[in-house]
Formats: C-alpha cells, structure tokens, sequence
C-alpha cells in the first residue's frame, strides 16, 4: 500500500512537470520573467550593503565630528588608545568627518536608485509570469476540451459531466496559479537564498555559520508538509467534483425537480456535498495553520542567534553597527524565502493534484478512433451489413447484442422494433461508430468501419437522436450545425422538407430566432424538426433516425412522415419507431427481443411468421381502436 501510495505521489509531481512543458513551446517568452527576477533581485541584494555603509556613515560621522575638533588637544598617548578602541586611524577620522554628509547623500541616492530598478523588474517579471501562465491555461483548456470531445461515448458513459467540467476549469486554474505565481516565487526565492548565502558568506564567515543549521531544518519541515498535503488537496479537488456534478445536473434538470416538489431533498443532497467540500477545506487549514507559527518560530531563533553572536562582535569591536544592521537585514532575506516556501508549497500540492487530473483526460485511452493506416471512406452507396455483431458496454458485462447478422441494401428502409432495451439504440449507435463491436463487424459497402476515418464516415451519415439537442444561438445556426458554410436557401430547403418551415417564419425574426439554451424557447416538436433539417441539410447517404417523431403531435407526425417518407428515397433509413404504423411500408422490419434479431421481413410476411410481431401489431390496433370505442359506447343524446 505504502509503495503504490509513492508511485502515486511520483505520478502527480510528473504530471505537474508535464504541465509546466507547457511554457516550453513559448521558451524565449517564458524566459523573460525569469531574467526580470535576478534583475530585480540583484538590486534588492544591493540595498543593505548601502544600508549598512549609510548607517556607518552617520555613526562614524557624528564620531568624528565630535572628537576632530579636539584631536591636537588629546596627548598623545590616550589619542592613540582613543583610535585603536574606536578602529580608525587619525586621517580617517578627519576623512569622516568631512565626507559624511556626501556619503550619507550618495548613499541615500543609490538605495532610491536600486529601489526604482528594482520595482520596474519586479513589475516586468510578475507581468510576463501572468501572460506566460494564461497562456499555458488556455493552451491546457483547448487540450482537453479537444480530447474530451473526441474521446469515446464509452468513456462518457463511465464519467460525470460535472467532474469533467471542474477539471477544465478548476483543476487548470490551480495549476496557472502555481506557474505563474508560485514557480516564480520559488525561483525568487531560490535566487534570493543563494545570493545572500553567498554575501553573507564572504563578508562574515562566522556569524552566518550560526544560522547555517537551521535552513536544512527549515527544508525537511516544508519537505514533510508538502507530503502530507498533497493528497489532502486531492479529496479537495474529488469532492468539489462531486459537488459540482449535484449543480449541474440540477440545473440541467431544474424543471423535474420542480415537477417532482424535490427542492428540499435536493438542497440536502447540495449541503451535504458542500459541507464534505468545507470539512476537507478545514483539514487542510488546520496543517497549514500550524506549519507558518513554525516556520515563524525557526526564524526567531536565527534572529536571537544572530542578536547574541551579533552583539559579542560588537562588544568586541570586531562588528560595526552598520555591518550589524546589514548583517540582520541579510538575514531576513535568508528566511524570507522559507516564508516564500509556506505560500508556494500548497500551491504546488495542488497543483500537482489538479495536473494529475488533468493528465488523466488527456492520457486516457480512446476505445473508438482512427486506426494507423485508416482510409477516407469514399462516397458510399449506402449497403450496410452487420456480420454476427456482439456487443457489450463493459468488459465482462452482459451482452447487449448477441450475434446480430442482416444487410441493408442502397436505398432501403430499416426498421427496428422490439420493447425498451431490445438493442435498437445500439444497433444505430454501432452504424456512426459511436461504439466498435465487441466482436463481429460493420460494413458500409464493403469497408469495414474500423479501417475508414471517423471523419469521413460520420460525414455521410445523418442522425436524428430521440433526445434532441440543439446549441446556444439561432434557429438557422442549429440548422446548419454540420454545414455552416451552407446558404440560406439550403437551410430553408431543409427546414421546409422537415416541416419547420412554417413555424420558423412565424417567429418575429424567423431564421435569426435564438433557441435559448438546449433550446429551452421551442416546444418538443418544434426542437425535433429542425434536429430532422438539421440531418437532411446534410443530404446523407445514410439516415438514423431514433423514434423522431416521438415528441410531436398526430398531424405534425402525418406532415414528418410525409417529407421522410419522399426523402428516405434512395437513401438507406435506419428507423426506429415505437409504433408500427410508421414502419409499416419499410422495406425490412427487424423484431428485436433480449439484444437478439427475433424476426425479420416486410410487413406482410411477419404478420404470418412472427408471433411477437403479430401481437405487438394487435396490442397497437386495440389502443388505436378504445378511444373510438369509448366514443362509440357514449349514449346518443335524448330526443327533444
């Protein structure tokens, strides 16, 4: 357990380097904030050296200023006593006295001078980390939004739109944050730690051998932290999903919720996952509410070391007070970038985590796509044959299908029929590949679909799904969703030959119309005809069409019915209808029963072979016949 925990935690720190290759395509762009940072903290390392001569300057100043007035006055045994306690020679000391003013001023200057340089860089370098980062956000959004749409209905199946949607934004947002804000801190602070180690280094060995200790401590405690909260970032990121996946399927279904009175129950289900969110936010908290007083603690006691050694080499006048301050103000630049570590290291447990995310999209298999060496399908004729097909969802389930064999003809109209879970959505989501047969294969005229490209076989197939769905925009858009380049008179031409036509015009701005969102400002029937003209502007080869005239009422249905009826000519329909009287003149019925084809023939002959066939056919006529009977059965009125 411990070991596959490790591999896990390798696997998120490479995620997250993946992530930041991501600067490397823009290297010469992504370079520059890092030039900016040595630059700016070149002159942030500069300001205490001047501090400290500046201090040294007054000190000295004022010394000399008050002892040069009286130099040919002291005998001369206790001037040189006098010049030894205070470590200048007699020229110095007139030297200081008249060049204190002028080296207080120069150095007063240089600071404001290193201070301006310094916040320009520290201005250019956090502007360019920012663009950089976005860029490699908006690079990461395009890439998973390209996988996510191209990766298997499979895969879909297994996976809450939710989660997917706080990995394309959140997840992507915690590792922006981290490149451009905490990359650049801990390369800052990196340098910061290094230039002043080394200034401390060569100006006193020893008092900066007192502190020296306390930095690997420092480097294990933040070591052992990162660690630890890494995975508590990841139950973060796990449960934001879950709750995200709660608000988006309710406001995708807000109106069942409504219908159903489930407000209450739903609002449960919110806060319980809202507050699994908080609890885990807390447990996080409280490990970094406890590492920065740490941090805090260990930098203290580098301060009273440093008082302590500090003021014995003052005391023994090996240590100016200048020195001191500078030594001190060094000394905060040594733990500033363990402070700088506190803030960087839970940006980078999350950002490891969320890059782990990711990562998981983008790496993930896609069970349906084109195979190397894999053809354009040339214009088909439209023969479809399905060769003892079987089919599962998951691997070691059920069969869905079993042994499915039967040929399509150019031109002909199949019809699927059976009871719910029979296998008809299936057998038309194998035709577009939207899933490969677990074994067997499909043809379109002879090519098997996993030797073609995806592109140019969907292209030649149009589709009518029984749930509609239609995008944010206008009718006309909708319409022509697989052929935006199409003109307004194909669009018309579809929308008329899909009985939408008249509708369509009626509204105030007719084609320009917008739909709303999943086409919320249009009826049931009104969305499934323009996803009919939507298919038909198509002008496909092949037809699908799942129960499409389900969500419209009879005469719309008869009108539907009409311009199918001319349109599937001479192309090869695949239809699946719940009632028999719209498939009664297909050119194959296929009964379905259990994921196997029970029956199969034209109308006629399955009302002598098939007895399911049959029964489903009388069950039909007996529902079409009781309203009439009823009618029938109302007694006549008196007469006056």
């Amino acid at each position: 357990m411990r070991s596959k925990r490790r591999g896990h935690e390798e696997d998120q720190r490479g995620a997250l380097g993946r992530a930041m290759r991501y600067l490397w395509r823009y290297r010469t762009q992504a370079a520059l904030p890092y030039l900016f940072l040595v630059i700016a903290t070149l002159s942030q390392l500069a300001v205490p050296k001047l501090l400290g001569r500046l201090i040294d300057a007054i000190t000295g100043g004022v010394i000399a200023q008050a002892i040069v007035p009286y130099l040919d006055r002291i005998p001369g045994q206790f001037l040189s006593l006098l010049l030894e306690q205070l470590g200048y020679t007699r020229e110095k000391l007139v030297a200081l006295a008249a060049d204190a003013e002028r080296t207080l001023i120069t150095s007063a200057l240089a600071i404001v001078a290193f201070a301006l340089v310094r916040g320009v860089f520290a201005y250019l370098q956090t502007y360019w980390a920012e663009r950089n980062s976005q860029t490699v956000a908006f690079d990461l959004r395009n890439d998973l939004f390209a996988k996510i749409s191209k990766l298997s209905f499979s895969y879909h199946d297994r996976n809450q739109t939710g989660q997917l949607m706080v990995r394309a934004t959140d997840d992507v947002e915690k590792v922006r944050l981290f490149i451009g804000q905490g990359l650049l801190q801990a390369v800052g602070g990196l340098v910061l730690l290094v230039g002043t180690l080394v200034i401390l280094l060569t100006t006193n060995v020893s008092l900066t051998l007192v502190v020296l200790p306390i930095l690997p401590l420092a480097l294990i405690i933040f070591a052992v932290f990162g660690a630890v909260s890494q995975p508590l970032f990841v139950k973060v990121q796990q449960r934001l999903s879950a709750l995200n996946t709660i608000l988006q399927e309710n406001l995708a279904g807000i109106k069942v919720v409504k219908a159903f009175t489930q407000e209450r129950s739903e609002q449960q289900k919110f806060a319980v996952a809202a507050d699994a969110v908080m609890k885990q936010q807390i447990t996080v908290s409280r490990l970094f509410s406890f590492l920065f007083p740490l941090v805090f603690l260990i930098a203290n006691v580098g301060q009273v070391l440093v008082l302590y050694f500090g003021g014995r080499q003052i005391i023994g006048n090996t240590l100016t007070l200048g020195q001191y301050q500078e030594f001190s103000l060094y000394l905060i630049f040594v733990f500033l970038p363990l402070a700088q570590l506190g803030i960087v290291i839970p940006q980078m447990a999350q950002a490891s985590a969320s890059s782990a995310r990711i990562f998981e999209i983008l790496d993930a298999k896609n069970e349906v796509e084109n195979k190397p060496g894999a053809v354009p399908l040339p214009p088909v004729q439209g023969r479809v044959a399905f060769e003892n097909v079987t089919f599962r969802y998951f691997k070691g389930g059920e069969p869905v299908l079993k042994d499915i064999s039967f040929v399509a003809e150019p031109g002909q109209t199949i019809a699927l029929l059976g009871a719910t879970g029979s296998g008809k959505t299936t057998i038309i989501n194998l035709i577009p590949r939207f899933y490969d047969p677990t074994e067997g294969r499909v043809t379109i005229d002879g090519y098997d679909l996993r030797d073609v490209t995806l592109e140019s076989l969907r292209s030649q197939i149009g589709i009518v799904l029984q749930e509609t769905t239609l995008f944010a925009g206008t009718i006309r858009d909708n319409i022509a969703f697989g052929r935006p380049d199409a003109s307004q008179e194909e669009v018309e031409a579809a929308a008329r030959a899909a009985a939408a036509h008249d509708f369509i015009v009626a509204f105030p701005d007719g084609y320009d119309t917008p739909v709303g969102e999943r086409g919320a400002t249009l009826s049931g029937g009104q969305r499934q005809r323009i996803a009919i003209a939507r298919a038909l502007l198509m002008n496909p080869r092949i037809l699908i069409l799942d129960d499409s005239t389900s969500a419209v009422d009879v005469e719309t249905e008869y009108r539907i019915q009409q311009a199918l009826d001319h349109l599937m000519q001479g192309r090869t329909s695949f239809v699946i209808a719940q009632r028999i009287s719209t498939v009664m003149h297909a050119d194959q019925i296929l009964v379905l029963d259990k994921g196997r084809i029970v029956a199969a023939g034209k109308h006629h002959e399955l009302m002598e072979t098939s007895e399911l066939y049959a029964e489903i056919y009388s069950s039909q006529l007996v529902e079409d016949a009781t309203p009439e009977a009823e009618e029938s059965l109302e007694p006549a009125a008196e007469p006056a």
